[in-house]
């Protein structure tokens, strides 16, 4: 019995190790600058629902807790061979003592105030999300960020609603005199 479940872990360790560096090994594809340019009610909402789509694997319109955890731990693994690739500075597929302090110490100064905030989020996987749903909230987004209701959202717009969306944080998380 000892040595079927020491052969499954190592199994399981090679398999890991196999997929991290095939997939360390791709090139990020370029990404053109979000929001650069205006964009249109139709083109914002379909990104959305784009979104949501791939994420329902059984394209059944519904997409489950299962099928969020199992894109999330997808994102998840990418992540982490990114991380590993950027601390592997000389790509020796190792990663020294003196490359994980200077890696970790850069991360450090760029987190700042960010990292509090995420640790804070409140876990949502037992909801359940339809596209239909996913198209409404989007519609209902696009036209919070469209103040002078063109149907276009251009960069000044989306900054003000980032600015608003801060405001309103801040106050939740201002202490209240009682």
């Amino acid at each position: 019995m000892r040595k079927i479940i020491v052969r499954g872990g190592a199994a399981v360790l090679i398999l890991g190790a196999v997929t991290g560096a095939a997939i360390a090994q791709q090139q990020p594809a370029e990404r053109a600058p979000r929001w650069a340019e205006p964009v249109a009610q139709a083109d914002f909402v379909n990104r959305a629902v784009q979104r949501v789509e791939s994420l329902d694997t059984n394209a059944d319109g519904t997409v489950t807790a299962g099928e969020r955890s199992a894109a999330r731990e997808a994102r998840r693994g990418e992540r982490m061979n990114a991380r590993f690739a950027k601390l592997d500075a000389n790509s020796d597929g190792s990663i020294s003592r003196a490359e994980f302090d200077a890696g970790h110490a850069e991360r450090g100064q760029r987190m700042g105030r960010r990292g509090a905030g995420r640790m804070q989020r409140v876990d949502r996987a037992d909801r359940t999300v339809t596209v239909a749903d996913a198209r409404a909230r989007a519609e209902q987004a696009f036209a919070r960020m469209d103040k002078d209701g063109d149907g276009v959202v251009t960069r000044e717009e989306r900054r003000e609603m980032r600015g608003e969306r801060r405001a309103r944080r801040a106050a939740r998380a201002a202490p209240t005199a009682e």
